[in-house]
């Protein structure tokens, strides 16, 4: 139904599921994860439901409340910013530089936000400190899911990320030049835009040329 990629772990292979936009799934060994989970991108009628579902942030293209409630079943954990939690009954509220682990998976709340792209003068798009990314450690994988960001100096703290997940549309995100400057911050081994509307990801390919990291292009619009 939808395309995805499998990576080897220690104990069990990370598979991830690319449905559209901002929207994944994860299934490691008897987990699913749903990442910023909405209808607007996916037909969920055939796929699993969660054992975690990550909200980045409460825009309606990340937050699908309905969706969230069809997708939970007995021991469903939801994490989400401030703003998800008063809009998603038992949501776990993570801020910028919590750990939790949940389900065996260690999940780091990062920031996510925005420097130069303002929504009006003053006013980013993705204030400081209020959106989420996501550092989730699969076994011995780490994965970054940034959420909505810009290539903010944080990156430069993330550690040993293995497969990166990084926005990049105008201008509520990043240009492929902030995509490629946030790469060299972290090194991932694998990068994935994601988020990417009609921005020609061939200039991500062409700017990361030169690099060590593997960039993959999927069905991310």
């Amino acid at each position: 139904m939808y395309a995805s990629d499998v990576f080897k772990s220690d104990g069990w292979d990370l598979e991830i599921t690319f449905i559209g936009h901002g929207t994944l799934m994860f299934s490691y060994s008897n987990l699913v994860v749903h990442v910023d989970p909405t209808s607007m991108f996916g037909d969920y009628s055939k796929l699993p439901k969660a054992d975690l579902i990550l909200i980045t942030h409460e825009h309606h293209d990340h937050l699908d409340k309905e969706l969230v409630e069809n997708l939970h079943k007995d021991g469903t954990v939801v994490i989400g910013n401030s703003a998800v939690a008063q809009q998603v009954a038992d949501c776990i509220m993570m801020k910028n530089g919590d750990v939790k682990d949940v389900h065996g998976l260690r999940i780091e709340a990062v920031p996510a936000y925005n420097i130069q792209h303002m929504r009006s003068p003053g006013t980013p798009f993705h204030p400081p400190g209020v959106g989420n990314g996501y550092v989730v450690t699969f076994g011995d994988l780490r994965v970054y899911i940034a959420g909505d960001t810009e290539n903010i100096p944080e990156m430069e703290k993330l550690e040993d990320i293995d497969i990166s997940f990084l926005p990049m549309n105008l201008p509520y995100t990043m240009t492929p030049e902030m995509v490629a400057d946030s790469v060299r911050m972290f090194q991932p081994k694998v990068v994935y835009p994601y988020h990417f509307g009609d921005t020609d990801t061939s200039k991500l390919e062409t700017l990361l040329a030169d690099s060590d990291v593997e960039v993959r292009i999927r069905d991310l619009k």
